[in-house]
């Protein structure tokens, strides 16, 4: 089942704000976009990007990523992410992903999502969050 076509691509730009940076530096100006906030802004992406193509019901979850953070990116600056579907197994979609801000690359790497139909996920996840092994 080709879920979506290999080569699809999104873009997105996301301003660096508080919320998104490390803290535990000390001075104000040493705030920068944190890798975790990094990885989940890709995150994002590529689901909204799979999305476009999937039927009501289905949706993905991410299955692992790899990343390198390559370059700080203070508070108050752009960034542009731009992921793209490189290969697509079954339900399993795999992509590249690189960021840039507006003065040089800031991070490269891959990250895979699994498609799930969303009501049988939801009833998984009750099984397991009330003690029973899923099934």
């Amino acid at each position: 089942m080709e879920i979506v076509p290999v080569g699809a691509k999104q873009s997105c730009e996301q301003l660096v704000t508080p919320d998104l940076a490390i803290d535990f530096l000390g001075p104000e100006t040493a705030r920068v976009l944190s890798t975790p906030s990094l990885i989940g802004l890709f995150e994002r992406t590529c689901r909204n990007l799979l999305r476009e193509f999937l039927p009501q019901g289905l949706d993905s979850v991410g299955v692992w990523v790899e990343l390198r953070h390559l370059a700080p990116t203070p508070v108050g600056m752009r960034l542009t992410l731009d992921v793209e579907v490189i290969s697509v197994e079954g339900k399993r979609v795999t992509f590249k992903l690189k960021a840039t801000d507006e003065w040089e690359g800031v991070a490269e790497g891959a990250h895979q999502r699994h498609v799930v139909d969303v009501q049988r996920f939801d009833q998984r996840v009750r099984q397991k969050a009330a003690g029973r092994p899923p099934g």
